[in-house]
Parts: C-alpha cells; sequence; structure tokens
C-alpha cells in the first residue's frame, strides 16, 4: 500500500491534508464504511480518490452529475491517472469496450450513473472486476427525507453481495440528522464511522434584506462589496435582464444558464473563473464542480426552495477562507411565489399520466416496448405539439423521474467520439477494398493514434476536413457510413437534454404512482420551504445559527456578522443562567438515556437561545457526547 502522503504530493502537489481528510482516508483504508459530511469546497473527491489509488484495484464512484462526473474524469487524465465515465445516453459499443478495460486494463476509476447499475451488463462485468472501494458522490440523494431524492440510489445497495469484501465511502455537503441516518441504513453500512466537519463558515457573513428595490438594493451592494460575485436567479429569461441592467450601470458582467449552447457556456465560465467578468447572473445550474477561491459575494434575488440548496449555493463565497457575504434580497412576492412553486412542482396524479401518454406519443413507443435508447429531447418542441404550458411540462417529467419510470439528462455537451471497432490488419484490408475511405482513416489515425483501437476518443469532425482538406458535412457522412459498416464505432456530439424509459412502455392508467410516496414528497416539500421562510423572516436569532441548526450543528456563539447580530447587542448569557440550564440538563440526560438535540431542548424549561448555548459549551467542556446516531448523552464519569 502507497504512503498516503506520497500520493497527495505526487498528484495533487500539496504538502498536507485538509481538516479531516486524512481521518476520513485512513478510516476508508481501514475497511471501514465511512459517510463524510464536508462543506462545499471542503475536497471531498480527494478523500475517496487516495485511498483508491492506494491500493491495487479499480474505484466505482456513483454519481447523478453527468457534468461532475465528465469534469473528474478529465481532472483525474491530466494527473496521469486512467479513468472513464459510463452514463445515460451513451452507445452501447462504447459503454462494453470501457467495462472490458476496467476488467483487463489500467482504468483506474469507473464514474457512474446510478442508472447503470441494474444493467445486466454492468451486474456480469462488475463481478470480474477487481474493485478496491465503492465511492457514494451526492449521498443525499439516496433519502426521501433528502432535497434531491433519486430512485436509482436506492439500487446501490444491490451491489454490496456482488462485491462481499467492498467497502463504501459516501460522500455529501449538507444533510441533516434523519438523512445522515438514512444513508447508512439504506447503504447497508457495516462497521459504520460517520465525520462531519463543522457547517459554520466563520468568514461568511449571512444577511438578509427585505426590499421594495432589489435592483436598487443590489447594485448598493457591487458597489461596497468589491470583487467576484454571483447573483442567482430563478429563470433564463431574469439571468439576461439583470444582466443587461447592471451592464448599463457599469458593473462588468454576463449570465449563464442551462439554455445556452456549449461554447457559450464555457466560454462565460472561463471569462468569469479568470477574473475577465466580475459578477455572474445565473440559474442554480451554475456553480456545481466550480471552486473558485476569491468569490466575495453570492446574492439570492429568488428565494431557494430549501436550505439545504441555498447553503451549497451561498457556500461558493469566500473559499479563501477571507471575509465574504451570502445575502438574500426578498420581497412579499417572493413568499408567495416560493408557496406557489411548490405547489405546482407537485402536479396531480392526473396530471402525471396525461404527460406520461403524452411522452409515449410523442416518440411513438407503444404499449409494453422496452425501449432503453435515450431519446434528444426538445422541450419547446414538445410543449408545442402536446399543446401543453412548458413549466407544467417540467415539473410532471420531473416528477416521473423521481418515480423511476424515465431519466432526464438535462442539457450537457457531449462532444463526438470514435472507436476503431476492427483490429489493424482488417482496417487495412478493408481500405484496400474501399479506396473511397482510406483518406479518411489515414487522417484519424495520424490525427489520434493507435489509441482509437483500444478506447473511445474524442474527435474534431472539423478537425478532420481540414486535414483532408474537405468540410465537415462530408467528413460527418462518411463517419455515419463507416459506423454503418462495422468499422467504427461513431458517437455524433450532442447538447441537447435527452430523455430515457427506463421501464418498459405502461398503458396510462396503469403507471405504477406510489400515492403515499408522492404526498410524503410534496409535504416535505412545503416543510423545506416553510424553513426557507422562518429563515428569511425571523428577527431575533443568528442568521448562522438558525441555518446549522437545521443541520442539527449547535452554535453557542452568535456569529456578529448577520444582520441581525449587527442590529442587537451580541446575545450574552449570564454565569447563572448557565449553572441553572447545566443542572437542568443533567436532570434529564445520564449515560444511557441519550437525547435528540431538539428532544432535549423541549425539555428544559428555560429560552431556546440559554439551553442551546449551555448544551454547546458543555459538549466543549465533554460533559456531553453524541453517540453514533447523532444523539446526546451524558459522558462517562
Amino acid at each position: 500500500m502507497e504512503d498516503v502522503h506520497y500520493i497527495l504530493k505526487k498528484y495533487w502537489g500539496y504538502n498536507r491534508f485538509r481538516s479531516l481528510q486524512l481521518e476520513i482516508i485512513q478510516a476508508t483504508l481501514s475497511k471501514k464504511d465511512v459517510l463524510a459530511l464536508l462543506p462545499t469546497g471542503g475536497g471531498k473527491s480527494i478523500c475517496f480518490q487516495i485511498p483508491a489509488l492506494a491500493k491495487p484495484g479499480i474505484c466505482l464512484v456513483v454519481t447523478p452529475l453527468i457534468s461532475l462526473m465528465k469534469d473528474q474524469v478529465e481532472q483525474l487524465k491530466k494527473r496521469n491517472i486512467s479513468a472513464a465515465a459510463i452514463f445515460t445516453g451513451m452507445s452501447y459499443a462504447e459503454i462494453d469496450l470501457i467495462l472490458d478495460n476496467c476488467i483487463y486494463g489500467h482504468t483506474k476509476f469507473l464514474y457512474i450513473s446510478p442508472e447503470r447499475l441494474k444493467t445486466e451488463l454492468f451486474i456480469t462485468r462488475v463481478q470480474k472486476m477487481h474493485v478496491n472501494l465503492l465511492a457514494i458522490d451526492e449521498a443525499h440523494c439516496i433519502s426521501q427525507w433528502g432535497y434531491d431524492f433519486r430512485p436509482s440510489y436506492l439500487e446501490i445497495a444491490e451491489l454490496r453481495p456482488l462485491l462481499p469484501n467492498v467497502n463504501i465511502i459516501a460522500l455529501t455537503a449538507t444533510a441533516t440528522r434523519a438523512v445522515k441516518q438514512d444513508i447508512q441504513d439504506k447503504l447497508a453500512f457495516k462497521n459504520p464511522v460517520v465525520f462531519q466537519k463543522s457547517f459554520n463558515r466563520d468568514n461568511l457573513a449571512y444577511l438578509v434584506k427585505r426590499t421594495d428595490d432589489k435592483d436598487g438594493a443590489l447594485l448598493r451592494l457591487l458597489n461596497r462589496i468589491k470583487g467576484t460575485a454571483i447573483i442567482y436567479v430563478n429563470t433564463r429569461k431574469k439571468t439576461k435582464l439583470i444582466s443587461q441592467f447592471l451592464a448599463k450601470n457599469n458593473i462588468n458582467t454576463t449570465f449563464y444558464h442551462g439554455g445556452l449552447d456549449n461554447t457559450e457556456r464555457t466560454q462565460r465560465q472561463d471569462a468569469w473563473i479568470k477574473g475577465k467578468v466580475r459578477v455572474m447572473v445565473a440559474t442554480n445550474a451554475f456553480g456545481m464542480g466550480i471552486d473558485k477561491p476569491d468569490v466575495r459575494l453570492v446574492v439570492h434575488l429568488d428565494l431557494p426552495t430549501t436550505l439545504e440548496a441555498y447553503y451549497q449555493e451561498a457556500g461558493r463565497a469566500g473559499r479563501d477562507e477571507q471575509k465574504s457575504y451570502a445575502i438574500i434580497l426578498y420581497d412579499e412576492q417572493d413568499i408567495l411565489e416560493l408557496k406557489e412553486n411548490i405547489e405546482k412542482e407537485h402536479p396531480s396524479i392526473e396530471q402525471l399520466k396525461k404527460v406520461y401518454q403524452q411522452l409515449a406519443n410523442y416518440y411513438q413507443l407503444a404499449v409494453g416496448s422496452h425501449d432503453n435508447t435515450a431519446h434528444d429531447f426538445d422541450w419547446e418542441d414538445f410543449a408545442n405539439t402536446c399543446r401543453i404550458q412548458p413549466q407544467e411540462a417540467y415539473q410532471a417529467i420531473k416528477k416521473l423521474e423521481s418515480e423511476g419510470l424515465i431519466r432526464l439528462n438535462e442539457a450537457f455537451f457531449q462532444p463526438a467520439k470514435l472507436h476503431i471497432a476492427v483490429n489493424h490488419h482488417d482496417l487495412y484490408a478493408f481500405q484496400v477494398a474501399h479506396a473511397i475511405y482510406d483518406a479518411i482513416m489515414k487522417s484519424i489515425l495520424r490525427l489520434y493514434g493507435g489509441e482509437l483501437f483500444s478506447e473511445f476518443c474524442t474527435i474534431s469532425e472539423a478537425k478532420i476536413a481540414q486535414h483532408m482538406q474537405t468540410n465537415p458535412a462530408t467528413v460527418t457522412q462518411q463517419l455515419h457510413k463507416l459506423h454503418q459498416l462495422g468499422v467504427v464505432n461513431y458517437v455524433p456530439q450532442t447538447d441537447k437534454p435527452q430523455i430515457t424509459f427506463l421501464q418498459p412502455r405502461y398503458a396510462a392508467a396503469n403507471i405504477p404512482l406510489d400515492t403515499k410516496s408522492l404526498q410524503h414528497k410534496s409535504n416535505l416539500a412545503k416543510q423545506k420551504a416553510d424553513a426557507v421562510i422562518h429563515y428569511i423572516t425571523h428577527q431575533n436569532r443568528c442568521r448562522a445559527q438558525i441555518l446549522l441548526e437545521y443541520f442539527d450543528e449547535i452554535f453557542y456563539e452568535p456569529c456578529k456578522m448577520c444582520d441581525i447580530c449587527l442590529s442587537k447587542p451580541s446575545l450574552q448569557h449570564t454565569t447563572n443562567d448557565y449553572c441553572i440550564a447545566r443542572n437542568l440538563i443533567l436532570k434529564h440526560v445520564h449515560t444511557d438515556t441519550p437525547y435528540h438535540l431538539q428532544e432535549l431542548i423541549n425539555s428544559v424549561d428555560l429560552p431556546e437561545e440559554t439551553v442551546i448555548a449551555t448544551i454547546r459549551q458543555m459538549l466543549d467542556h465533554g460533559e456531553l457526547v453524541y453517540d453514533l446516531a447523532n444523539r446526546i448523552l451524558r459522558a462517562n464519569d
């Protein structure tokens, strides 16, 4: 087994680990099942990449985010670490070759979307792989108590009997107590250990401002707080409007949303990262996987739907640990719109059946047919064809996805890829027999080399055309023909959303919808929206305390930076208050009677602020401790 410090230096160039990383890595190497909660930007990837590199074998990484999956694969390849990814929308030939390389080649990391885990092809091949670790990214997706539940994540536990000696590391940035327990249960943890870095960001000031003039308030913030900023809004149209408004007021800005083509998204993102643009106005499609340390300001002009989402988005500020700001600007209409949007996000059973039928008609799928093809999806054309509002269609399709009936891949750029499907001898014979294709095959081999025989390689039709002194359309036409002849496997580029039917097509009246589960999700979404409303409207408690206690973390000292702390005297507690609260807490808590945090708070007849502050002090002094289920109990004397 290689030394983990040596690996860190060799591949990442760092001399030391960040807080908790080494402990997480050591627990993973000792075959524990690990749950690691590290805030956004906390270095989660290294926690599974280094232990996987320290041992022989391949690491399976399950993640639902295709853009992040592709980004991590590219980052690993830049470090000369062999990595590959499998996700919905790839051709059978491409998947087949990648899996073969995982068994017989030198692939060290295989990133895979959860939908692919239950395919017969994957199940057969994974049992032949030398798997040394199973890493679950965005692990909160496995919990129905979480804010981004995905049914496909429930398939992960079925891998464990196939890989009986392989331990798991599950990683996420945010999770409540219920979600943490659910992750461990659903993944069938054995020898579990939980690491949780404090959610507190002592360099980040959380502020909320109610205003009837958001534009003016935003300008004043940008003029007062210097440095790079992200402005979050909830519609594509608004990104452009706000960006135009800021530009007219001499703010260097651009905008970003999922509807832009790949070239525009990449150019705008790169300009912002490199500091050529100061302010990015964006939907929540922006920010995942971007580690820009010097963001000074994150402003939400529309309310997030959950505090989990808000914490992640706000946490993109101040990763260099310098003073930064996360600010919400809202008016009363925003609260009404949030409640209305939550209602819209949970359409009726009848509406779900209607949209399912329209999707099946749109792709001309017969009842009983099972089509695993990823179909390009045009929202506007679908809405116009089926005479349905685009937003109504979107919410229904997302809900059908959460029920495991379909899979929607949001728009992402997939460059053209090519693999030569025959050996060198047969290719030469083909070129001799079909002189018309000799020029293109020679150009491809000269440009991309012999790797084409062993794996899919990213290609550029325009570059091939330039080498051949012809046009890209001719190259594309010939590549399609070579694909049909079985000489190459050609995957054209795409940047459109895609829909896949995950189950045989049902008659709309008979689609298996779990009405109880749907109602549970609706209720949970309303509770999470209520938590957001509580956070922005509360006028007495420190914002950081409210936010962190949502994640079951006791935060004793007020932050002294939020709008509440700045407008009122600091919340201090006298020695007498502490003594009274301590005695009452000790009467309730014993070494064999653990309490959940809220239960303990409710059991002590004193102001909530006093009880929480006292519990925090008692934890700091070692009088109280947490057990493995995150319950509080009295420490052994």
